[in-house]
């Protein structure tokens, strides 16, 4: 069985920045993923990709794509594995066997960049909406809601972080959060208490989401009363309820907190398991972005060649 140096798990950017630079370092890798892009690749306009005032999340999606099959020519030493989803990750003599439904590879070392996926309403109108007004990022989509109300939903630092920025942007912004107390840290909840085109509904449910091509409003009821539902006309809904982080198929083998994210060493990227690293939205770094994403996968891959220079 040939034993690569490098498995690369996943296809956003963190795995596409990791597979031109384990590519340029001549490493012999292999990119396993369902399909390259990542979550962005469902966004109408992202407008934080440095480098790139505007763009498609297609357009995104396919110039990763094109940026590793430049080096999976026969002269490179990097191999792309599509539609497949890597099951498990177990330690091995050699190193690791990484399995998916198809075959078990065997290699010296591994990167883990699965992401997260975002947690989603659960309420009538939520899904047929799902990107023609339910967002998930603020900062990707807020300037497509320029003069526009727009609502938030949750409780912690995401969600009042998310209702700072719109406030750039959106003529009105309204929080929709369920209890009366927040897990966002007191500082922010009090900035946001300033804004003079911010409001704050608290003990109160979200209980449909309502449109015709794209929302045009939500409806939510009060938890201390049995008044009607109540009616809101926005444009856009952004839910910020948490992130779930793909790590089912690493859980198990190395060390993940109480949120299910890899716990890694943030000056390198290291898992608790010596010869595994793991970049992106699927670890316990504090901020999440593309950008954050692609520049942790490069810290990893600087910190994995040294490591397997030494070996």
């Amino acid at each position: 069985m040939n034993t690569y140096d490098l498995v690369i798990i996943g296809g956003g950017p963190a795995a596409a920045a990791a597979a031109v630079y384990a590519a340029r370092k001549r490493l012999n890798t292999l990119i396993i993923a369902e399909e390259i892009g990542g979550q962005s690749a469902v966004s109408d306009t992202i407008f934080n990709w440095i480098g790139t005032p505007e763009i498609g999340g297609s357009e995104l999606a396919e110039s990763l794509r094109k940026h590793i099959e430049v080096y999976t020519t026969p002269e490179h030493t990097l191999k792309l594995s599509l539609g497949e989803r890597v099951t498990t990750v177990e330690k091995t003599a050699e190193g690791f066997s990484v399995a998916t439904a198809k075959e078990h590879v065997s290699t010296k070392s591994v990167l883990v960049t699965t992401g997260s996926r975002h947690r989603h309403l659960d309420v009538p109108g939520a899904a047929d909406f799902e990107h023609k007004g339910i967002m998930y990022c603020a900062t990707c989509d807020g300037p497509l809601f320029t003069g526009q109300p727009v609502a938030v939903i949750g409780g912690g630092n995401a969600a009042l972080e998310a209702v700072l920025q719109l406030s750039a942007y959106a003529s009105h912004v309204t929080l929709i959060h369920r209890s009366n107390n927040f897990r966002a840290d007191e500082i922010t909840v009090e900035k946001v208490k300033a804004l003079s085109n911010a409001t704050i509904l608290t003990n109160v449910t979200l209980t449909s989401v309502t449109g015709d091509v794209f929302v045009n409003g939500i409806t939510y009821k009060n938890n201390l009363s049995t008044d009607s539902d109540q009616t809101l006309a926005v444009n856009a809904v952004f839910v910020e309820i948490g992130q779930i982080p793909n790590t089912d198929l690493i859980e198990g083998t190395v060390a993940l907190n109480e949120y299910k994210k890899i716990v890694v060493d943030p000056t390198n990227q290291r898992t608790s398991v010596e010869g595994i690293w793991a970049a992106g939205d699927c670890t316990n770094g504090l901020y999440h972005q593309n950008n954050i994403a692609a520049g942790d996968a490069v810290k990893a891959i600087e910190d994995l060649y040294i490591w397997l220079k030494k070996a």
